[in-house]
């Protein structure tokens, strides 16, 4: 014995209209605040964790090429584009490549790396395993002060 189905009409969801934004896409991040594992040490000796960083445009990533600190020594590229993106370091709002000169290497690395995911993966969220019991969950590399979440 053979069974047919009927099926009931299919219902197209509307084309979206140019210039509306789509209700299934989620609004664009364009700042991600941060927690610098050291903290930058300023000229009064005080220091500073918190910070954002904004997304980077094409201007940035090409602007630094015609640098000419960046001409004789390509290692400072990441300087001057981490100078570029990052919007604040604690009070500090002028951001500049002699702020990211006198970070420790542990916080350049961290911002470098935030830089990545966020440019390249569009978030700051990394998979994690508990060495002790294997368990895996996501964490925000960017950090945050003990108990937010």
């Amino acid at each position: 014995m053979r069974r047919v189905m009927a099926s009931a009409p299919v219902e197209e969801a509307p084309a979206p209209v140019a210039g509306e934004p789509r209700a299934d896409r989620p609004k664009l991040r364009t700042e991600f605040a941060f927690e610098l594992p050291r903290g930058y040490v300023d000229d009064e000796g005080k220091v500073h964790h918190s910070g954002v960083m904004r997304l980077a445009t094409a201007r940035d990533e090409l602007i630094p090429l015609r640098d000419d600190r960046v001409r004789e020594n390509s290692a400072f590229l990441t300087v001057v584009l981490l100078a570029r993106v990052v919007t604040r370091i604690g009070d500090i709002t002028d951001v500049h490549a002699g702020i990211i000169e006198n970070l420790f290497a542990s916080d350049l690395a961290f911002l470098q790396d935030m830089y990545r995911r966020i440019n390249s993966e569009g978030h700051t969220r990394a998979g994690v395993a508990c060495p002790e019991c294997g368990h895996s969950f996501v964490v925000d590399v960017a950090g945050g002060r003990l108990g937010e979440s």
